[in-house]
């Protein structure tokens, strides 16, 4: 079974390369771990949103990527003035 996530962030105007910037972070502390499939960035036109998407297989590897991600201090808690509003993440199940 493959996990996924998806999560949104919406940058504040002209944070949205630093925001991508920090979205290829997460991406690349969890490759130091085994399991991510593929995760790719998507901005949108105006820069009003920056998402990241990716898909890890087997669970184990789903929690020792986030590990490794909190581990760097990617993804800081809460919110900033380099955001509108906070980001939205979710995480799926393959069917």
């Amino acid at each position: 079974m493959s996990f996924g996530f998806v999560a949104f962030h919406y940058p504040a105007p002209g944070h949205a390369e630093e925001l991508a910037g920090r979205c290829r972070q997460v991406i690349d502390a969890a490759r130091t771990r085994p399991g991510l499939l593929r995760a790719e960035i998507w901005g949108a036109p105006g820069g009003d949103a920056v998402v990241i998407t990716g898909a890890l297989e087997p669970e184990d590897a789903c929690r020792a990527s986030a590990d490794a991600v909190r581990e760097l201090g990617a993804v800081p808690d809460g919110f900033s003035d380099r955001q509108v509003k906070p980001r939205q993440a979710q995480r799926f199940l393959s069917r």
